[in-house]
């Protein structure tokens, strides 16, 4: 199989390009491919390996190869005479080398009378085939150069796929976490925004929950993990399931906080994660609650059209930063008509403007009551209020931002039938736009 050698006639040819290695795997006792470099039509340089057999082809085969140039006609080894029963030797010495050299361009090289062999061999995995009496040195070099073009585009293409793929495994799962409140016979009102820091997630560190207990209480929580990655929004998920269960199961206030500290502190990774905490309890007439922060933003409350925060002083830390900490329950008046906004802190933290100033509870507090004036309520209060905050800050917002909003309305409550459900507001994309991974509206939690 002689190659002319390197024809210097062209500029492009004696351009410094990039260099490829190939390994050529054929028993040549004469040593054919001794000449230590190709002529690549690109204007790139092709380096010569040699190996006669499969075994010192897998010595050969490092990271710097290219491409493979494998003879078809290489007498079957030991490591191919497994299971190959009834397969011709060439094909079971190529699978061999597509199985040893999965990322590698691996071209065939067979006789012209072997065309059914080299069309096979291409079916099987190689990139291409060249017959042994046409081959030169240009066409071997431009051979190799569209091999590895075409392997590299297989396995790009291979990788979006698998991206793609895992990407639409994740969406499934973490659609399954999020949770529905559970509120059948309250008279609240519920909906909820949430928006994940993280590029293409549907969960962050940020979570939240509803439940109504069968003494007629009704319990909310928001909370957030510190950080905004997969770990903090499955350690995120873990204690939102155990808030649920441990509320269901009677427990309130310090107890509860005291025993999702000890979730946490067995699930989490690192001494250093912890996570803050914002409970209420609504008691069953809707007028009274009980609150309980850890290391949380207040809840704000808006009545007769104006908006608050909810008494703060005697919050206690956060979730994992002492070990005995003790978090007392504030009793608060709520009154017959009212809405009770709870948030995390990616919504006060937004920039405003280009300078260095954030949003915070104040600028929030002030935000919400411009829009009680122009008549919002639920699920519009909710949704100005994260755009809002998005806009102020020039894009969006870097951190997980979850809101809920549990409102009642008296007059509506003395007209509900003894018995009746829970009116939920869901909400919903709006019909003719798919939601991108960045600012679609969420489901409720």
């Amino acid at each position: 199989m002689p190659v002319p050698e390197p024809q210097q006639d062209s500029a492009a040819e004696n351009s410094s390009g990039a260099a490829l290695t190939l390994l050529v795997i054929e028993d040549d006792p004469a040593g054919i491919f001794s000449a230590p470099e190709l002529s690549a039509a690109a204007g790139g340089r092709v380096r010569i390996r040699a190996a006669r057999n499969l075994t010192e082809a897998g010595r050969l085969l490092t990271d710097d190869v290219d491409c493979i140039l494998l003879d078809l006609g290489l007498p079957a080894g030991a490591e191919t005479r497994a299971n190959r029963e009834g397969e011709a030797d060439g094909l079971a010495t190529l699978k061999h080398v597509l199985r040893i050299a999965p990322r590698h361009a691996v071209l065939a090289l067979t006789a012209e009378d072997d065309a059914e062999l080299a069309a096979e061999a291409v079916r099987v995995g190689a990139q291409d085939y060249l017959f042994r009496d046409e081959l030169d040195s240009r066409l071997l070099s431009r051979a190799i150069r569209y091999a590895v073009a075409r392997k590299r585009a297989d396995v790009t293409q291979h990788q979006l796929t698998e991206s793609r793929l895992r990407a639409q495994e994740n969406a499934r799962l973490e659609r399954g976490l999020l949770p529905t409140p559970l509120l059948d016979g309250s008279d609240l009102r519920f909906a909820a925004r949430y928006r994940p820091g993280r590029s293409r997630a549907l969960l962050g560190g940020d979570f939240y929950d509803t439940v109504r207990t069968p003494d007629g209480t009704v319990h909310a929580m928001i909370g957030d993990v510190c950080g905004h990655g997969p770990d903090e929004a499955a350690l995120g998920v873990e204690l939102r399931i155990a808030w649920r269960a441990l509320t269901l199961a009677g427990l309130c206030g310090d107890e509860l906080l005291s025993t999702l500290q000890q979730v946490l502190e067995h699930e989490r990774e690192s001494e250093e994660i912890f996570a803050t905490l914002c409970t209420v309890d609504i008691a069953p007439d809707g007028r009274r609650a009980g609150l309980c922060l850890a290391g949380h933003p207040a809840p704000l409350i808006a009545r007769d059209g104006r908006a608050a925060l909810l008494p703060y002083e005697d919050g206690g830390p956060a979730l994992g930063l002492l070990p005995r900490a003790r978090w007392p329950r504030t009793q608060v008046e709520l009154g017959g008509s009212w809405s009770l906004m709870m948030y995390t802190d990616g919504l006060i933290e937004g920039r405003v403007g280009e300078g260095t100033r954030r949003l915070g509870q104040d600028g929030m507090v002030a935000m919400v009551n411009r829009q009680l004036a122009e008549g919002l309520t639920g699920e519009d209060l909710l949704e100005a209020a994260v755009t809002r905050a998005r806009e102020l800050n020039g894009g969006e917002l870097t951190d997980d931002v979850a809101v809920l909003l549990l409102d009642r309305d008296e007059s509506a409550a003395r007209r509900r039938p003894a018995g009746g459900g829970a009116h939920l507001s869901i909400p919903r994309p709006r019909p003719g736009r798919a939601p991108s991974s960045a600012s679609a509206q969420r489901p409720p939690l």
